[in-house]
Parts: C-alpha cells; structure tokens; sequence
C-alpha cells in the first residue's frame, strides 16, 4: 500500500512541462473557473455556518462551570465539521462537472504515451461524459459521508481525535484521486469495472488524492492548480496501470 501511495505522489513529477508540451493549458479555463466559483459559495457558507453549529454542539453541555471551555472546543469541532463537508462537496462538485473537459485531457496524455488509444476504447460523448462524472461523483460522494460523519464524531474522544485526522484526511485523498483516475477509465472501463479497478488501486488513488488536498491548503492558487495538476498526474498513472493489466491479459 505504502508503495503504491507513493507511486501515486511520484506521478505529479513534471507534470507542468507535459501539461507545456501538450499544450493543455486552455482545456482547464472552464474548470478552474468551475473550481473558483465553487469554493467560492462553499467558503462564504462555510465561515457563516461554523459558529452557529459550535455554539449549537455548546448546549449540549448543560452546566455553568466549563462552559467557556465546552464552547470553545465546540466551535473548534464544528469549524473543522463544515469544513470537512465543504471539502467533501467542493472536491465531488467540481469534479463532476469538470469531467468532459478533462476527459479531453486524459485522451490527449493517453495518445502522447501510447501513440494512441489502445485496450477496449469507448468513444463517449461530452453529456455521457457529464452523466459518468456526476454519477461517479454522487456515488462517491454518499460513500464519504457514510465514513466522515462517524470519523468525526472520534474528534470529541481526546488523543483518538488526532488518528481521527488522519484517517479523514485519507478518506478525502482517496475519493478525490478516484475522481481523477475515472476520467481516464470511463473510456476503456464501464461504471462498475473502473470501481472495482480504483478498489484494486487503492494506493495510486489516495497517492494522487494526497497532493489534491495539500494544493487545496494553499490559499487561491491551490484552487486553481489543483485539477490542472491532479488530474495529468492521475492520467499518466492511470494509463501505466491499464498497461500493465492489459500485457497481463495478453500473457
């Protein structure tokens, strides 16, 4: 596992001189536009709604003495909670969304390794692509918060909160590199094959989810690069993987 996180991390290197050489740059106007504008909306809602969940959690605590304090952890708690879910949303939004203009892409990079489109190559058009990302996306998105909520509710346990983080940053990592392998699946593999095919990589999807997640931690320009990058990182592994399976086949 730890090999193939690192496997997935690795794959960002040069990522910006093929991105170059390609010249793939304009396929991402649109979704880095899409990117700006939803975390945009889900920010704002998220710095106006973090206090009034803390201070709802606080009167759960119904003394007088610790109360300050309780409030104070409360509204801690709920910070990280609505930033959690808008995470969460924000990843599964803009990656449905994005999904026919980085399809775009990962053909592109597909064809500059092979030379062409090889294995079981299926021609898709931009609203089956559309319906793929939001149907992978919705899926993905119920599945997370199924695992979230319960991870964050350990952050109320004292020393457990600190694997709690963890263990939700891992969560998030793997459902955002999901998304980015399956722009590169969705034309050799159908919607259950590419699930079970990212449950075999586990390891290259939370890699490539990983460095997602940090470039969201940089303000503004992570927003803006973090597809860019995710994606043509998660495209070239992706490719590599359905190589290697595909010359097991043949073998």
């Amino acid at each position: 596992m730890i090999k193939n996180i690192l496997s997935g991390i690795k794959a960002y290197v040069g990522t910006f001189s093929l991105i170059s050489k390609l010249k793939l740059w304009k396929y991402f106007a649109i979704p880095i536009l899409i990117s700006v504008f939803t975390a945009t909306i889900i920010g704002f809602t998220a710095y106006s709604l973090s206090d009034n969940i803390g201070l709802f959690l606080a009167k759960i605590w119904i003394w007088d003495w610790g109360k300050e304090t309780v409030t104070t952890i409360t509204s801690i708690v709920g910070g990280i909670f609505v930033l959690a879910i808008g995470l969460i949303l924000y990843k599964h939004i803009v990656l449905a969304l994005s999904a026919p203009f980085m399809s775009i892409v990962s053909e592109k990079i597909e064809i500059h390794i092979n030379g062409s489109l090889k294995h079981l190559y299926r021609k898709t058009t931009f609203q089956e692509q559309l319906w793929r990302g939001i149907r992978i996306n919705v899926r993905n998105l119920g599945k997370e918060l199924l695992i979230t909520i319960p991870i964050l509710l350990l952050k109320f346990i004292p020393l457990v909160n600190i694997f709690s983080t963890i263990l939700l940053f891992s969560v998030q990592a793997y459902y955002a590199g999901f998304g980015n392998m399956d722009y590169t699946l969705e034309r050799h593999l159908n919607y259950k094959e590419s699930i079970n095919f990212v449950g075999k990589n586990k390891g290259v999807s939370i890699g490539n989810g990983i460095v997602f997640m940090l470039c969201l931690l940089i303000p503004v320009l992570g927003i803006i690069i973090v597809l860019p990058l995710s994606v043509t990182a998660a495209s070239v592994k992706t490719v590599a993987l359905l190589n290697k399976e595909n010359e097991r086949s043949v073998l």
